[in-house]
């Protein structure tokens, strides 16, 4: 008995966590800041939190009735149909019921490179194949066009567009959205994955569904919410799918906790409005005070190019300072720094700052 052929997929590496760096240093855990995984450095939504606690009771019990009304809750949010709301395990698990809805075998896609890796794993766990397209640096920092996506484009099935993108920041405009779709086959589904939408001023994608049947919106709560940890997002499809969800999704799709979780998150207005201020605030901070270039982020996050990114984030994590170094993007010059709480973020560059002048 053997596995099947797993040679071309990639792992997913995500990044260290404090406890285990803290391991490895012999080190206090709370002598460590993270500001490499794009978390949210407030945690969840305390309505959330309140509701997890108190869904701990319910745990016994499978998730129909509160999918059901976490699914509606977005589906007003959005303005859509409930059928037109896909919840899933985190938004990798909606990436996974797309591939299953759009892909035969040998299928290609078109993914971002750098970009999140899980977009080319779903494809080739469904016997799919994986294309790229550049996301280069110019003049003014990274470039995300219709251009750069169209040139590498070949009829594939799925496109992906992250909007805001992740590593770098960058974003495309509806506008460019709409010109990526307008000219891709017409059986060619384009996906925006807005997993940072709610620290981006701009309008979601969502909007296009009006009129369009080829393009879907990933969303998620780890981000803005705060609730990473308990795997919750969805994508938001076209009207005419509806009957499509219940024949690709896994029992339950998400759980008691998370929908529980969910949806008391989305009543939640204050926490929200506080992690996006606190997100625009450090942005400024970072590009202002960072002794290095960095590039417009419409993320939590801010790209820098340091010169050397595994020296740098080496120097960095033994001054207690975690960030993520981008070589595994593609990008040895540059770490990526998610912004924490003013006093993280504020530690974060005094360090990087006496870790770049040595």
């Amino acid at each position: 008995m053997e596995l099947r052929d797993l040679s071309d997929h990639i792992e997913y590496r995500a990044g260290r966590g404090i406890e285990e760096v803290a391991r490895e240093l012999g080190r206090d855990p709370s002598d460590f800041v993270k500001l490499s995984s794009n978390e949210n450095p407030h945690g969840p939504s305390p309505k959330a939190a309140v509701a997890i606690r108190e869904a701990a009771t319910e745990v016994h019990r499978y998730p129909k009735a509160v999918h059901a009304d976490l699914t509606a809750a977005l589906a007003e949010q959005w303005g859509v149909t409930d059928e037109q709301v896909w919840l899933a395990n985190g938004g990798d698990g909606a990436l996974d019921y797309l591939a299953r809805a759009t892909l035969d075998p040998d299928d290609e896609v078109l993914v971002p490179t750098p970009g999140f890796t899980y977009y080319g794993m779903s494809a080739r766990f469904h016997h799919g194949r994986v294309s790229e397209y550049a996301v280069e640096e110019g003049p003014d920092g990274f470039e995300m066009t219709p251009e750069a996506v169209l040139d590498a484009y070949d009829g594939e099935r799925v496109v992906y567009l992250t909007s805001p993108h992740n590593p770098t920041g960058a974003r495309f405009t509806l506008d460019e959205v709409e010109t990526v779709a307008d000219e891709t086959g017409e059986d060619t589904l384009v996906v925006v994955d807005e997993a940072y939408g709610e620290f981006a001023d701009a309008p979601s994608a969502v909007s296009l569904l009006d009129e369009r049947d080829d393009i879907a919106v990933l969303r998620t709560f780890s981000k803005a919410y705060g609730l990473a940890g308990t795997r919750l997002g969805y994508a938001v499809v076209p009207e005419s799918w509806g009957d499509a969800y219940a024949r690709v999704q896994t029992p339950f799709a998400a759980s008691v906790v998370a929908c529980e979780a969910g949806l008391a998150a989305l009543g939640d207005d204050e926490h929200v409005a506080k992690t996006t201020e606190s997100v625009e605030w450090g942005r400024e901070y970072i590009h202002d005070e960072l002794d290095a270039r960095t590039y417009e982020s419409h993320g939590n996050f801010v790209l820098a190019n340091v010169g050397d990114a595994a020296s740098v984030t080496e120097a960095a994590k033994r001054e207690g300072v975690l960030i993520r170094d981008c070589t595994s993007f593609g990008l040895p010059e540059h770490v990526r720094v998610t912004v924490g709480t003013r006093a993280e973020t504020e530690r974060a560059v005094d360090t990087l700052n006496e870790v770049l002048g040595e």
